[in-house]
């Protein structure tokens, strides 16, 4: 009875001892630390490595508690298989350092391990000592005395080969700004300005461009009269300073009259243009013929008011009077149409659609 006794006791020891073996086996902890001596601020890595089996949850502190040392980087890698091939091995690197003097002691760093089952277990790594020093103290534990500038190493060959080389470069630079200096007269003898053409003569010109050209042929009618009035429109606004471009014939008109041009020139020009109008907008497609008397009515519009036409234009209003008392035109546009005080006289053919 008393040996049965032993031997069952026996037994329950050695379960436990062989539980608390298998235990330890299931999840244990290391820590490394790269140095164990350092200059004041500099930085020391430490790695903490856990070896558990699959399954098993490693719980990392939110924040590293190792007072008196600092953490400046923490980072966490994600769980790899074992070298041995049993387990995981999940792992921490910490980048610590210190701003104290001395030998101070890394603090045991707590680390949770989770079973499968839910039991957690706490592994904690043991302290480890790191020396801090001053970078001011010499071997004596002194401070340092303050050194003066540190003298760069001279080569006076390397010297005078600048040097030449500076010199050779001015006098190439001042040899060419002399021949330079030689070459070029200091005064050049100005070069006067062709005067610019007179405006007739660039609508006048414009206008044979666009007798040359074959739109008529090919029947763009629409396109040809578009082109006359923009020539005209453009001689307008060079000759009589009138915006020609940018207004409608009837703003045309009326920035002629405030330009003082008389009502006769003022009236035949608002003709032409209107005549153009009809065809650019309101679909009105002339003949041939037509349209080659119309090339006449603009060149004579020019040419009566490139010099002594303008004259004719800007007439005294007792002229005017005399000139429609006697039942005369004011003047006479190529074809034959009269113009009056009131405008030109439409013929027959005009007023067709």
């Amino acid at each position: 009875m008393t040996i049965g006794r032993v031997g069952l006791l026996a037994g329950l020891v050695g379960a436990l001892a062989a539980g608390q073996s298998a235990l330890a086996q299931e999840a244990r902890i290391a820590m490394t630390v790269d140095t164990t001596l350092i200059h004041v601020g500099d930085p020391v890595t430490v790695r903490l490595s856990v070896d558990h089996p699959e399954g098993w949850v490693v719980e990392w502190p939110d924040s590293f508690e190792i007072a008196p040392f600092e953490v400046l980087h923490a980072g966490l890698a994600t769980p790899v298989a074992a070298a041995d091939g049993d387990g995981l091995y999940s792992s921490a690197t910490l980048v610590v350092t210190s701003f104290e003097l001395g030998e101070l002691e890394l603090p045991p760093i707590e680390v949770s391990v989770t079973a499968p089952d839910g039991t957690t277990r706490t592994l904690v790594t043991d302290p480890f000592r790191v020396g801090v020093e001053s970078v001011g103290l010499d071997e004596t534990g002194d401070l340092r005395d303050i050194r003066g500038p540190l003298s760069l190493a001279r080569s006076w060959w390397m010297v005078l080969l600048w040097v030449a080389l500076a010199v050779v470069l001015v006098g190439g630079v001042a040899y060419y700004l002399h021949r330079r200096r030689r070459v070029v007269p200091l005064s050049r003898p100005a070069v006067p300005r062709a005067p610019p053409r007179p405006f007739h003569e660039l609508a006048l010109e414009a206008l044979r461009a666009l007798e040359k050209s074959s739109l008529l042929e090919r029947g763009q009618v629409k396109e040809y009269h578009v082109r006359i009035s923009e020539i005209i429109r453009r001689y307008i606004e060079g000759q009589f300073e009138v915006p020609a471009l940018e207004l409608t014939t009837g703003e045309v008109a009326d920035g002629m009259r405030r330009a003082s041009l008389g009502g006769p020139i003022t009236v035949a020009f608002q003709s032409f243009l209107e005549r153009c109008d009809l065809v650019k907008f309101a679909k009105l497609r002339p003949g041939a013929d037509d349209s080659r008397e119309l090339m006449g009515r603009a060149r004579e519009l020019v040419r009566m008011t490139s010099g002594g036409g303008r004259a004719v234009g800007a007439a005294s209003a007792d002229d005017g009077e005399a000139g429609t008392a006697a039942g005369e035109p004011d003047a006479i546009l190529p074809g034959g149409t009269p113009v009056g005080a009131d405008g030109p006289t439409a013929t027959a053919s005009e007023t067709a659609p």
